[in-house]
C-alpha cells in the first residue's frame, strides 16, 4: 500500500490549536530527525530479525563513573534539535521538564546539540573510550548508532527498580529489539520514516529514487542525508532489493547510482538537519528526508510535501542511552522513566506530532485533543505501515567498509 502526501484536511488537523502549545503552529530553525512509532506489532520491522543481540555488558570499558545523583540533584540531557515540547510564551522552557523538576526536585540541563549520528558520535567516542566525561548523562541516537554504542561498551545498564514506567509501558512491539532484548541499555524516545520531501513550488512531485537522481529539472537541487543508512537504504530498495538483507554486490550497485548522480551534478549537497532550510527557501527542490521535518515544513508551506517513494519508506527509531561516564545515572533513569508516564508521553506527542513508544498515550491524548488521538500520523495502524523497510544492522567490519565507500562518494 503506497502512502500518500498529507491532504489539506490532514494538514489542518495537525495545525489545530490544542491544550498543549505545539510546534505545529510555528517552525523555528532546523528540525529534528525522528518521528513515527507504531502501536501494534508492526515495529518489528525497525529491528530486523537478522540483528544479533550485542554482548554489551561483556564489552564495556572497565570504567563506570560514580553516581552522584543523591547529592547532586541534576541531570544533563543532550538531544536532537526541536525534539521536545516548548512553552510558546518562553522558548527556553519545556513544560514536561518543568513538571519533572517540580515532582522530583531534579534540575535538567537540556541541550539541543545533536545534528546527525556520526558527527556527534565522532565528537564523543575518544572521550568515552578513555573513560573521560562528555558532560552528558543522556544522549539520543538512532537505532543503528545505539547498536554501535552498546556494542562498543559505552552504555550504562538501566536499573529495573528505577525504570518501572518504562518496563510497564513500553509498546510490546519494541520489547523485541534484537540489540537490546532484555531492555538493559536503551530507552526508545521516538521513531520515524525516511522518504522524500518535495517543494512543489519549485518542482513537481518525485515518486522514485531514479527520478530523484536523474530528472533534469532537479539537477543541482537535490539533497540527501550524510547518514549512510537513510540514503543507501532507499537506493538499495530502488534496485528491488531488501535494505534489511542486502549483499555487498547490492550495496555497490546502489552506490554506483549515487556516484553517477554526484558526478552529474544532480546532488546539491549531503546534509544533516540543515537541509530543511534549503528546502524551505527553494534552493533544494527535493530531498531524501525524515517525515517529521517534511510534515512540519508543510504546515508552514502547503507546497512542501512528504512523499512515499514507490520503492517504499524506511522506518527507524531513536533511543536514549546513559553513557558509562555519566555521573548522574539514577537521575537520568528517573527522567527517562518520567516520559513513560502515558500522560507525559501524550503531552510530548501532542507537541512534536510524533507517535511515542508508550502504551496508554493514545487514551491520554483523547483528553488533550480527541482529533489528534485519532490521527494515524501520530497513532498509525498496521495498514499505514505496511511495506515499510528497515536498514540492516551491521557488524563493526561491515559498517567500516560500507561507511568508507559511502564517504568516498560524498567526497569526505
Amino acid at each position: 500500500m503506497r502512502a500518500r502526501p498529507l491532504s489539506a484536511p490532514a494538514r489542518a488537523l495537525l495545525a489545530a490549536t490544542t491544550a498543549t502549545p505545539s510546534r505545529r503552529r510555528v517552525l523555528r530553525g532546523a528540525l529534528a530527525g525522528g518521528a513515527l512509532a507504531a502501536t501494534g506489532g508492526v515495529l518489528a520491522a525497525c529491528s530486523p530479525s537478522g540483528m544479533a543481540p550485542q554482548a554489551g555488558a561483556s564489552t564495556r570499558p572497565a570504567c563506570k563513573a560514580a553516581d552522584a545523583s543523591a547529592s547532586e540533584r541534576k541531570v544533563s540531557f543532550g538531544n536532537w534539535v526541536q525534539y521536545l515540547d516548548v512553552d510558546e510564551n518562553d522558548e527556553k522552557r519545556h513544560p514536561t521538564l518543568a513538571a519533572f523538576k517540580a515532582r522530583t526536585g531534579i534540575d535538567v540541563s537540556y541541550t539541543e546539540d545533536i545534528n546527525d549520528n556520526n558527527e556527534y558520535y565522532g565528537k564523543i567516542r575518544a572521550q568515552l573510550g578513555a573513560c573521560q566525561s562528555i558532560d552528558r548523562d543522556i544522549v539520543v541516537f538512532s537505532d543503528w548508532m545505539v547498536n554501535k554504542f552498546i556494542r562498543n561498551g559505552f552504555a550504562q545498564e538501566l536499573d529495573p527498580a528505577k525504570t518501572p514506567n518504562y518496563r510497564r509501558n513500553l509498546l510490546p512491539s519494541l520489547k523485541a529489539r534484537p540489540y537490546d532484548q532484555e531492555l538493559r541499555f536503551a530507552v526508545p524516545w521516538q521513531s520515524g520514516l525516511t522518504g522524500f520531501a518535495v517543494n512543489t513550488r519549485v518542482a513537481k512531485e518525485v515518486r522514485t529514487v531514479d527520478e530523484l537522481l536523474t530528472r533534469p529539472d532537479l539537477k543541482g537541487k537535490v539533497s540527501v542525508p550524510v547518514e549512510m543508512p537513510d540514503t543507501m537504504g532507499l537506493l538499495i530498495a530502488s534496485l528491488g532489493k531488501n535494505p534489511a538483507a542486502f549483499t555487498p554486490e547490492d550495496f555497490d550497485a546502489a552506490l554506483e547510482k549515487l556516484r553517477k548522480a554526484v558526478e552529474a551534478g544532480q546532488i546539491r549537497r549531503f546534509t544533516g538537519n540543515e537541509y530543511v532550510q534549503d528546502l524551505a527557501k527553494g534552493d533544494v527542490a527535493a530531498a531524501i528526508a525524515w517525515s517529521g521535518d517534511a510534515l512540519q515544513l508543510g504546515l508552514n508551506d502547503e507546497k512542501i510535501k512528504f512523499v512515499s517513494p514507490d520503492e517504499g519508506l524506511l522506518i527507524w527509531s531513536d533511543a536514549a542511552v546513559i553513557p558509562v561516564t555519566a555521573t548522574h545515572a539514577s537521575n537520568a533513569m528517573s527522567l527517562l522513566d518520567h516520559y513513560y508516564d502515558p500522560k507525559v508521553a501524550a503531552e510530548l506527542a501532542a507537541w512534536v506530532n510524533y507517535v511515542c513508544p508508550v502504551a496508554g498515550a493514545q487514551d491520554e491524548m483523547v483528553k488533550i485533543d480527541p482529533e489528534l488521538a485519532e490521527n494515524k500520523l501520530i497513532f498509525p495502524d498496521d495498514a499505514m505501515l505496511a511495506g515499510v523497510k528497515a536498514f540492516a544492522p551491521l557488524g563493526e567490519a561491515e559498517e567500516k567498509e560500507y561507511q568508507a565507500k559511502f564517504s568516498a562518494v560524498m567526497g569526505v
